[in-house]
C-alpha cells in the first residue's frame, strides 16, 4: 500500500461539492487524513473564494490510475472543464505526493509543482504531513511553509 496526497478545491456550491468529493473519496479508499479547510482568494482569475484542503489516503492503485479515478470523480461532479487552468470550478482534486515518487510524464508530475507555489496547496500539506520530506527538496513540509511567505496568498481558516 502507497499513500496519496490530494488537494481538494472548489469555488461554486464549494460546501456541497467539497463533502461530496471527500464521501466519494472515502467511499473509494477508506478513511481519509485531513487538513482543516481554508477559505482562499481566487488565484489568477477574478473569482468566488475557494474552500481548500488536502486529504491522505492509503492505496493500491497504481499513480495514473489514481489520477484517472479523481478526474472521473471531478467529472460525476460537475467540472467544467472549458474555462481552462485559471477559472471557477465546482471541484478540483489534483494528486499531490503518492509517497515520495518522483514522476515527470505526460498528464502527471509527482510531487505536483504547485505545493511549492501556493500557500492553499503547502499550508493544509503541512498540516497532515509536516514531517515528511518533500521529495525534491529534501526539506519537511513543516519547513517550507515556515519559509513561505503568508501574506502573498491570504488564507483564513473555515469553521464547521
Amino acid at each position: 500500500m502507497s499513500k496519496a496526497y490530494v488537494s481538494v478545491g472548489s469555488n461554486v456550491d464549494r460546501e456541497k461539492n467539497v463533502a461530496a468529493s471527500l464521501e466519494r473519496m472515502q467511499s473509494e479508499f477508506g478513511e481519509l487524513q485531513s487538513s482543516r479547510t481554508w477559505e482562499t482568494a481566487a488565484v489568477g482569475f477574478e473569482g468566488d473564494r475557494f474552500y481548500n484542503l488536502v486529504v491522505a489516503f492509503e492505496t493500491d492503485m497504481e499513480p495514473r490510475d489514481l489520477a484517472q479515478l479523481l478526474h472521473r470523480i471531478e467529472d460525476e461532479l460537475g467540472r467544467e472543464r472549458s474555462g481552462g487552468k485559471f477559472s471557477s470550478r465546482s471541484i478540483d482534486l489534483d494528486l499531490l505526493l503518492y509517497d515520495d515518487l518522483v514522476l515527470d510524464e505526460e498528464g502527471l508530475t509527482l510531487p505536483r509543482p504547485e505545493i511549492l507555489e501556493y500557500a492553499f496547496v503547502l499550508c493544509p500539506l503541512a498540516e497532515i504531513a509536516g514531517d515528511m520530506k518533500h521529495p525534491l527538496t529534501g526539506f519537511t513540509f513543516a519547513m517550507l511553509w515556515r519559509h513561505f511567505d503568508p501574506t502573498a496568498q491570504p488564507m483564513w481558516p473555515v469553521d464547521h
